[in-house]
């Protein structure tokens, strides 16, 4: 882990701390909530043995970059025109570009706007996410699963925050981690996130020294740039009426667990498993449901996710 340089970047009116290591190739990877950078240590590592130079932002609003306070700064076009701005200060023309989570939604939003700039996109756990101009995602969610849809309860700003803040942050870190399993997540109001079960053993994934790395920086941070993510959803959706209904245009190969909550939407297995999938993303190549895995895969499973980035990438 040394061996990783840290650097800061000025790009887009912020200040954005990456990790990177190796040379060749470049692989940029953008990780979700509630990460960080360190969320893609075992694949810097691994894929720069393998000859690619490996970089990992705090993206807006996590870590060592900048959090601006309101959530009309966390658009996509905002989290891609950071990255956009990234690449072109340190004079990178193509990536092959990994996502999980928000930064594989971020992902798919950044192969709309700039293909010219993706060789090829690996992403883990959210598929496309095809927009139905009839109605907002938020909205959406609340017909389906109501208030207590743990995504709905992220939406009030303040709310969470006023939440999470009566645990201790790294309790919180391993309720979070823990949470995301095949079980839709429902947080009545009066029970709140404090309420979420604290597992009863260190996930094997984890250890304490992961859980204190996190727990430090988001006690630094705060977690109102990670949320205003999910505060942002609606007005991504107003903003990229002009996209509706484009295809993806880049090579794609995309990873879920079979325990994974996202899988476990409503519609979304069906969806993933349909030719709708690939009509929207006509370039997919590959599908791949990991048994016994659940939402924080690149953690979970590293070893095979670094192998099935590697077989991937390394066709291009």
């Amino acid at each position: 882990m040394e061996k990783i340089e840290h650097t800061t970047v000025a790009t887009n009116g912020i200040n954005m701390h990456i990790a990177s290591i190796g040379t060749g190739p470049v692989i940029l990877f953008l990780h979700g909530f509630p990460e960080l950078w360190y969320s893609w240590r075992h694949q810097l590592l691994s894929l720069s043995s393998h000859g690619y130079r490996c970089i990992a932002p705090d993206l807006r609003g996590f870590g060592d970059t900048d959090a601006p306070p309101s959530a009309a700064s966390y658009t996509s076009f905002h989290i891609v025109g950071d990255l956009v701005g990234l690449l072109d200060h340190l004079g990178i023309d193509q990536v092959f570009l990994v996502g999980h989570d928000w930064g594989a939604v971020m992902a798919w939003n950044f192969c709309m706007f700039r293909p010219d700039r993706v060789k090829a996109l690996v992403n883990l756990s959210v598929p496309y996410l095809r927009r139905n101009p009839a109605m907002k995602p938020v909205d959406s969610l609340r017909a389906l699963l109501g208030d207590d849809y743990y995504f709905c309860r992220f939406q009030e700003p303040g709310e969470a925050e006023k939440d999470f803040a009566c645990v201790d942050t790294p309790i919180l870190m391993k309720k979070l981690f823990s949470a995301f399993g095949p079980e839709l997540v429902f947080i009545p109001k009066e029970v709140g996130f404090r309420g979420l079960k604290t597992p009863d053993t260190l996930l094997s994934w984890l250890s304490e020294e992961d859980v204190n790395y996190y727990a430090n920086k988001f006690n630094q941070k705060g977690f109102t740039g990670g949320l205003n993510y999910y505060r942002a959803f609606d007005l991504n959706w107003e903003l990229t009426a002009p996209w509706n209904g484009l295809q993806i245009k880049v090579p794609v190969k995309f990873i879920v667990g079979d325990l994974d909550i996202v899988y476990h939407m409503p519609g979304t297995k069906e969806y993933i498993h349909s030719s709708a999938f690939k009509k929207d993303v006509p370039d997919l190549q590959d599908v791949v449901v990991m048994e016994g895995v659940a939402h924080f895969i690149n953690q979970e499973k590293p070893e095979e996710i670094n192998t099935h980035i590697y077989d991937f990438i390394k066709k291009f």
